[in-house]
């Protein structure tokens, strides 16, 4: 998986609805290089996304929770096949 070819989906994605494992629903908007998603008030770096490639696939946020910041968001847009 190449970030570059993710961050694109990820910027065509902005506004639609995703689920976290929980089944929590989220959208998100973008500013800069970051993430902002509606239920929380954090940007989320490109970066974190980057990081997070290194584990693909997983089963679920719990395995980078110690390793990005917003996991569960992170975990959800990674994995959603859109």
């Amino acid at each position: 998986m190449n970030i570059e070819a993710i961050w694109k989906q990820i910027l065509k994605n902005e506004g639609v609805q995703y689920l976290t494992k929980k089944g929590l629903p989220f959208t998100y908007r973008i500013e800069g290089d970051c993430v902002i998603p509606d239920r929380t008030n954090y940007p989320l770096a490109k970066s974190e996304f980057a990081k997070a490639l290194r584990f693909m696939p997983m089963e679920g946020p719990g395995i980078i929770s110690n390793i990005v910041r917003g996991s569960a968001y992170v975990w959800a847009i990674l994995h959603d096949n859109r």
